[in-house]
């Protein structure tokens, strides 16, 4: 059975806190490679980015948007580093670019992800942001910033909560 996950989006405007990471964050960074072997994801959450800051799991709140830098997620291609970010709370990661396989594991998984790169240097966290997905764009109080939509077809996936959803759903109509 598929454990129910707390923020699957449903909504094409996410809201929430800004948190911030630096450029390069790799997949061991974000969910460390001595805990492969736990299978729950919730207990996959708990350890959220302890390669990197020990803290920083405890500023996570539900729908929280990450910010990062460049080629986030790369390093292996471990899907924890993904699902570890979902069941944390995240609701969203825009940054100035990804790691490819982190890109589509993250659509696999249906955490919606955004390449913009002015986002970086000009979000702040703690700040509260809007990210609209199929209308490009992110603002707050301060800020108004457009990206390129995902296509519809990522869009679709993501609306159904990710890929596993998303072929279900079509299997059921055909």
């Amino acid at each position: 059975m598929i454990p129910k996950v707390p923020n699957q989006p449903t909504a094409s405007i996410l809201e929430g806190p800004i948190l911030k990471l630096p450029h390069r964050v790799n997949s061991d960074q974000i969910y460390p490679g001595r805990f492969l072997s736990v299978r729950s994801p919730d207990e996959m959450a708990k350890h959220v980015f302890e390669n990197l800051d020990s803290g920083f799991r405890e500023k996570i709140r539900q729908g929280t948007i990450l910010v990062a830098g460049r080629n986030f997620g790369c390093g292996s291609s471990r899907s924890q580093a993904v699902t570890a970010l979902k069941y944390a709370g995240i609701g969203a990661i825009v940054a100035i670019s990804f790691a490819r396989l982190y890109f589509r594991n993250s659509i696999n998984q249906g955490l919606p992800v955004v390449v913009c790169p002015e986002a970086f240097e000009l979000l702040q966290e703690g700040t509260t942001s809007r990210v609209n997905l199929p209308g490009g764009t992110i603002t707050n109080d301060t800020v108004n910033l457009r990206f390129t939509p995902l296509p519809p077809f990522l869009m679709e996936i993501l609306s159904k909560g990710g890929l596993v959803p998303y072929t279900r759903s079509k299997l059921v109509r055909s």
